[in-house]
């Protein structure tokens, strides 16, 4: 298999530039087939320096830009690098795509460069993951908190924990080595004490991580209540443009509506169901159905009542269904511009005609209160591994004076948490990590 990859670097379709990225051994002897007679006579690719050149192929013109060719190890791989900026436009770049795999490059696999970065040690796994968070967050909250961990937050703490868990396993080496001698009896309290802390703050940033996600994929909102309470037309006012069809006539939303929305830097994903009620109709029940889906699936519950009639026994259970799922739900009263016969404590809305501000606000507040200064971890590999870490540290702690055991899942620990540092791990994790990654990342 060629040693050298290709791959464009920027998005596809039309744009003001296309940057082509080579990669490998034979890069800069692959570019210099690019250049014409004219220029090769005159040019030399000197590393770091932009050239702006004519490319050329079998003697025929493809375009003309910048190549600038980054000598190893100084390069995002670690590898002689040439990138080609180009003029945009998808049909620009599949051509000299297409060009430079004739001429001996191989396409790149998703995440092919920044593994090849990792491997070569010019970037950790836990930074080339943290990246593309950031290239793919959806909200500024998502952005602020993967930024934070770029900048170090997460390093700073991987680090800290290693060089404690490092420390014990030192202090069990010397019980270990000399266990006929006398040792101050602190050593092992301070092992321990160190152990517990270790594991506890290990097991809480997971966890904390965890019913914290809606902050980095996005929260998802399902909106419910019985037919005709007004579902699509506050589905329609959260959005600012009439994307469900609204009636009087009961009935009118069958199935689940999605949508999404960035809302005051958060990523939502909106569910307008299906009105909840008895009902004969299969299709109408099949909606039905999926209404109580989307409650289960919800991260936010928005139960709806139409505030100009009394709360039904039909709409208790709804509610008491929704409160014994646990999920966070407000109960907003529609509505409000009618006479007001609904005995339901909520918040008081006129979704038809866009007076929506006061769920807005309570919305707003609720979502602000997931961000705060402590530590999230943007991803689910690291998340797993904090996790993995925490659990054989704990197993330490329970076998603590069977020192050999102890020091074994000390160590288990320690590969855990290795794996996003300067260590390298198997080819097949790196593989399985870097498959999400885009093409030229």
């Amino acid at each position: 298999m060629a040693n050298t990859i290709v791959a464009l670097a920027t998005a596809s379709g039309n744009g003001a530039i296309n940057i082509i990225r080579l990669s490998g051994d034979e890069a800069l002897d692959i570019a210099k087939q690019l250049l014409s007679a004219k220029n090769a006579n005159k040019l030399e690719l000197n590393p770091r320096y932009a050239h702006f050149c004519k490319l050329y192929y079998e003697n025929s013109f493809i375009d003309e830009g910048l190549i600038i060719y980054f000598k190893a190890p100084f390069s995002f791989t670690g590898e002689d690098c040439v990138e080609f900026q180009i003029h945009g436009g998808f049909t620009n770049a599949q051509n000299l795509l297409m060009i430079l795999n004739k001429l001996g490059a191989r396409f790149a696999r998703a995440g092919e460069f920044s593994k090849r970065a990792c491997l070569n040690n010019k970037m950790s796994l836990e930074k080339a993951l943290l990246i593309n968070e950031l290239i793919a967050a959806k909200s500024e909250s998502a952005r602020k908190i993967i930024s934070k961990n770029i900048d170090g937050a997460f390093k700073e703490l991987i680090i800290k924990t290693q060089d404690e868990i490092i420390k014990t396993l030192a202090y069990l080496e010397t019980a270990i080595d000399y266990a006929d001698d006398d040792l101050p009896a602190d050593i092992f309290d301070n092992a321990l004490q160190r152990l517990r802390e270790n594991a506890k703050e290990l097991e809480s940033i997971a966890l904390r991580s965890q019913k914290k996600r809606g902050l980095i994929d996005g929260f998802n909102l399902a909106i419910v209540g019985k037919p005709n309470v007004g579902k699509s037309s506050l589905l329609n006012a959260l959005l600012s443009f009439n994307r469900a069809i609204v009636s009087d006539i009961a009935g009118t939303t069958r199935d689940s509506i999605e949508e999404y929305l960035n809302y005051h830097g958060h990523f939502i994903k909106l569910v307008d169901t299906a009105g909840i009620r008895q009902s004969s109709d299969i299709i109408e029940e099949m909606g039905i159905k999926r209404s109580y889906e989307a409650i289960d699936k919800a991260d936010i519950v928005l139960f709806i009542f139409d505030g100009s009639k009394k709360c039904s026994d039909e709409e208790n259970q709804i509610l008491e269904y929704i409160k014994n799922s646990g999920k966070k739900y407000f109960i907003v009263i529609n509505k409000i511009d009618l006479v007001q016969n609904n005995d339901i404590e909520g918040i008081k809305i006129s979704a038809l005609n866009g007076d929506i501000k006061n769920l807005e606000t309570a919305l707003k507040d609720y979502l602000n209160s997931y961000i705060d200064n402590e530590l999230v971890l943007t991803n689910t590999d690291l998340i797993s591994a904090f996790l993995k870490a925490s659990d054989n540290i704990f197993l330490a702690i329970d076998n603590f004076y069977e020192l050999e055991i102890c020091a074994f899942y000390l160590n288990e620990s320690l590969k855990n948490l290795a794996i996003f540092g300067k260590q390298n791990t198997s080819d097949d994790l790196f593989d399985a990590m870097f498959s999400n990654f885009c093409l030229g990342k």
